[in-house]
């Protein structure tokens, strides 16, 4: 048996919202966007195509859902962008106008930098060093 994470579901107030900044903004690929109904679509983006694991956008419904957008993780920062490239990647984040809470700073397990989607939801951008998980 073999299992992985699919995905995350992050809330967004709409799925077009989302779609401008992640796919058409962040080059992210859209790899999913099927109505269901009048009013729900499953929308699924990955930061490239061999990701393995996704984010279901998901439109906020009701005043919890729409009170959530943006702090879905409690003000930490709860989603982890790695990329082999971490100045290449900064560098191509701040022209596309991303917010950038700090300036880059090494740790112990790679390059980070701190930021926020339009939404509210803060992100690290790492390249992370190799390391062993045992």
């Amino acid at each position: 048996m073999s299992r992985h994470l699919y995905a995350i579901a992050l809330v967004v107030p709409d799925y077009d919202v989302g779609l401008d900044f992640y796919v058409k903004k962040l080059g992210f690929v859209l790899r999913e966007d099927v109505r269901l109904s009048e009013e729900k679509r499953w929308v699924v983006i990955a930061p490239d195509m061999d990701c393995a694991t996704n984010i279901l956008l998901a439109k906020a419904r009701g005043v919890d859902q729409k009170a959530a957008i943006g702090d879905q993780f409690g003000g930490r920062v709860g989603l982890f962008l790695n990329t082999d490239d971490f100045d290449r990647e900064y560098q191509k984040m701040q022209a596309a106008g991303v917010h950038f809470e700090e300036e880059p700073r090494a740790e112990d397990y790679g390059k980070v930098a701190v930021w926020r989607d339009p939404f509210g939801n803060r992100w690290d951008l790492l390249e992370l060093k190799a390391h062993k998980l045992t």
